[in-house]
């Protein structure tokens, strides 16, 4: 137990977080709304590892390197679709994901 708190606490916490970030995923138009729906969810993946590699294996830290491989990938998945954002921004001016159906190339 990590100071008084259990790991079903954490686990539901990290649930809802999760959970929150599935739905406004899938009910969101903007693009960048749904960028940081899909961060919600890989922080809240990331939590996890940490959170049950603590409780189950302290001595080991493979929930940890876990967690950085996918902080690394977060980032570099906000860095390519902030690009692409800005890009479709400029051909459109709109980030909403309905206005992308319209696009001529």
């Amino acid at each position: 137990m990590i100071q008084g708190i259990s790991i079903y606490e954490i686990l539901t916490l990290t649930s809802i977080i999760f959970f929150i970030g599935v739905y406004g995923f899938l009910t969101r138009k903007n693009l960048i709304t749904m960028l940081l729906s899909i961060d919600l969810i890989l922080n809240a993946t990331a939590v996890n590892f940490v959170v049950i590699n603590t409780y189950l294996f302290p001595e080991n830290l493979q929930g940890v390197y876990f967690s950085v491989f996918i902080v690394a990938i977060a980032a570099a998945e906000t860095a390519l679709a902030v690009a692409i954002v800005i890009n479709l921004y400029k051909l459109i001016t709109s980030v909403e994901v309905e206005d992308t159906a319209t696009m001529k190339f």
